[in-house]
């Protein structure tokens, strides 16, 4: 990728030729991959631009020939050869003056493009960083949410006079304190753009250590999100209905268990805290589908593929905190996994027996004969 900077840059730098009568045209190329994956120089600007005889160059062109008329500068340092600028001329030999004016050209801009293909790989490097950041700290919010509930039911559980009260009253103040932390930490983490072209962006994945790519049983996982979202619904005070039965499989359970507890997270943050909301789950036809379901209102068309981009939040959350990226990162899990996450509204159309309105996340995974229990 070449930067728009650059190519201001080159195009600047052979303007400034319009005075050498001597010169028929300049053509700059840059050593890029082709469709091949090998490296090709590719002409990125030419002077003057209507200049029809400069052409990319074909890997069986031969480049150096014995013509005084057609020259090559190369675009180097050192060893490192990134390019080249062409120079078509009508005078032989060329004169001094034009000799180190085009040899100028040629090593200002030979530093120019390995600063700036320096700039675009530190530039994705630190926009890679940043993304990491950012999902990390949307990942702690899962479990720091959900000791931040075990801790106020506990709360709940213990006598007023009791002395222990208040080692558990300091216990919530300090995952309070954390929950700020992390709201400053993504506040400062989208404050900042960086500028410059930005390239496809990857998918959006767990470090390795946080999301083990080995089969395990699903059921242990399962058991302890149904336990959390169980103790939030009481807190809450709503309805929360689990599946009757678990399924016995294997499968990358950690991702899998990821992908459920920020779906989870969502529906107790977004949908209505009056209406119930549950998790469904059928294994047929080697495939396992699991849906996290609300009875609230549905997500309005326009926004029901929009949320998955990441950064991006539907009108119930606009004025919550949050990152946008917790729809996002559980798509790219799931395709990961060799599944899919769709949105089903209503969430009826999964099974009669669900909500007749609000939304259904169901999250489909291939399973196996040989990973089922």
């Amino acid at each position: 990728m070449i930067s728009s900077r650059f190519r201001h840059l080159v195009a600047q730098q052979l303007n400034q030729f319009s005075d050498c009568a001597q010169l028929v045209g300049l053509g700059v190329y840059v050593a890029l991959p082709a469709a091949s994956g090998e490296l090709q120089l590719q002409l990125i600007h030419t002077w003057p631009e209507r200049a029809a005889q400069l052409e990319p160059v074909a890997s069986e062109e031969p480049m150096l020939l014995p013509d005084q008329q057609r020259r090559w500068l190369p675009l180097r340092r050192d060893a490192a050869v990134v390019g080249a600028l062409r120079v078509d001329s009508s005078a032989d030999p060329w004169s001094d003056a034009l000799r180190e004016r085009l040899q100028g050209a040629a090593l200002l801009l030979s530093d120019a493009l390995l600063l700036d293909l320096e700039q675009q790989r530190l530039q994705g490097q630190l926009q890679q960083e940043r993304r990491q950041r950012s999902l990390l700290v949307h990942q702690m919010r899962n479990p720091l949410a959900a000791l931040r509930t075990f801790t106020q039911l506990l709360l709940r559980r213990v006598e007023p006079d009791d002395t222990r009260r208040e080692l558990v009253e300091h216990l919530l103040e300090e995952e309070l304190a954390l929950d700020r932390y992390l709201d400053a930490l993504s506040q400062s983490e989208s404050a900042t753009a960086l500028p410059g072209e930005v390239a496809d962006e990857a998918p959006l994945l767990l470090p390795p250590a946080l999301a083990a790519d080995q089969d395990e049983p699903l059921k242990p996982r399962l058991q302890s999100l149904l336990a959390r979202a169980a103790a939030t619904a009481s807190l809450q005070g709503r309805g929360w209905c689990p599946p009757e039965v678990l399924p016995e499989v294997r499968l990358p359970a950690a991702s899998v268990a990821e992908i459920l507890a920020n779906l989870l997270e969502n529906a107790f943050r977004y949908s209505d805290a009056s209406g119930e909301l549950g998790l469904w789950c059928l294994q047929h036809d080697g495939m396992l589908r699991l849906a996290v379901w609300d009875s609230g209102p549905p997500i309005a068309p326009e926004e029901r593929e929009r949320i998955f981009q990441r950064g991006e939040r539907g009108q119930r959350g606009a004025g919550l905190s949050g990152t946008g990226l917790g729809l996002a990162l559980a798509r790219d899990q799931a395709e990961a996994c060799g599944g899919r996450l769709d949105l089903v509204v209503p969430a009826s159309q999964l099974a009669p027996e669900l909500a007749g309105s609000g939304n259904a996340f169901v999250l489909t995974v291939p399973v196996s004969s040989a990973t089922t229990s």
